[in-house]
């Protein structure tokens, strides 16, 4: 019975006729993707940034460089901490209804993108953790 319903509904689909809506859907999960996959791609070149400033040695001809306990650890929260949110927001999407998470998920993403940006501490260390702290 449920295989029949599902047959209707991608026949349904397959038949509609394309409208402002599908091309408003298109641009909105256009927009999702591009802001996931920009925070993902772009952590590399902040962190050869981040070790120049935080991790710099005076007087070394060699720009400073992440140590790879701090490097590992930057780009590992973004990546397992995607996987995590991928479920437990498609999951609250199935049970709360997809476009208010989606509002939800972009309110988190902008602010912990703001707060990243500013990730505050005393020392290196402080920093990077709270830099990790609003990646994840």
């Amino acid at each position: 019975m449920t295989g029949d319903n599902n047959l209707k509904v991608l026949n349904a689909l397959d038949v509609a006729k394309t409208q402002w809506y599908h091309f408003t859907t298109i641009i909105i999960v256009g927009m999702g993707f591009f802001t996931d996959a920009y925070d993902l791609f772009c952590i590399s070149l902040v962190t050869k940034m981040l070790g120049r400033i935080y991790y710099h040695v005076d007087g070394s001809p060699k720009p400073g460089s992440l140590p790879p306990n701090v490097s590992s650890a930057v780009n590992g929260v973004a990546l397992r901490d995607t996987r995590l949110g991928q479920v437990f927001f498609g999951w609250l999407g199935d049970k709360m209804g997809r476009k208010k998470v989606y509002g939800l998920n972009l309110m988190l993403m902008c602010i912990c993108s703001i707060a990243s940006g500013l990730s505050f501490g005393r020392d290196a260390k402080a920093i990077m953790a709270t830099l990790c702290f609003f990646r994840f």
